[in-house]
């Protein structure tokens, strides 16, 4: 497999780690946004969220709670930033599904994402929500 992350698990490629189990591997981001920046990753391959195993996805929520918390108490942010990216369009670079835990400073220059906040029109939110809803079926 050409997957880096994978490669990171088999322990081709090194890493600075933080965290792991038999499920899940949390290190440090080599390219972090800012000082304490961890990715939290499945080690079973799966690509995005639509692709990963329930039991995967409970493991690495649990995981990225515990390592948040951890780099709180280290750390002292003023905020954290979680940050689960899906596809190209999302801004997903590593094609494997993985958390980003991101301590947060006020004033710390660090733009994440930026939208402007317009209320939207609530019959097409319905509508939305009445379709996902379907899906869920």
């Amino acid at each position: 497999m050409d997957c880096i992350f994978c490669k990171i698990v088999h322990g081709d490629i090194p890493c600075v780690r933080v965290f792991e189990d038999e499920r899940v591997l949390a290190f440090m981001d080599i390219n972090p946004i800012n000082e304490g920046h961890v990715l939290v990753i499945p080690k079973a391959h799966a690509a995005t969220i639509l692709e990963i195993e329930a039991a995967d996805f409970a493991a690495v929520a649990a995981a990225t709670h515990k390592i948040a918390a951890a780099v709180q108490e280290a750390l002292h942010p003023d905020g954290i930033n979680l940050l689960q990216l899906n596809g190209k369009a999302a801004n997903q670079v590593v094609p494997h599904l993985h958390v980003h835990i991101v301590p947060r400073w006020f004033k710390d220059g660090v733009t994440i994402s930026q939208w402007e906040i317009v209320p939207g029109d609530m019959n097409r939110i319905k509508d939305v929500a009445d379709r996902i809803q379907k899906a869920l079926q």
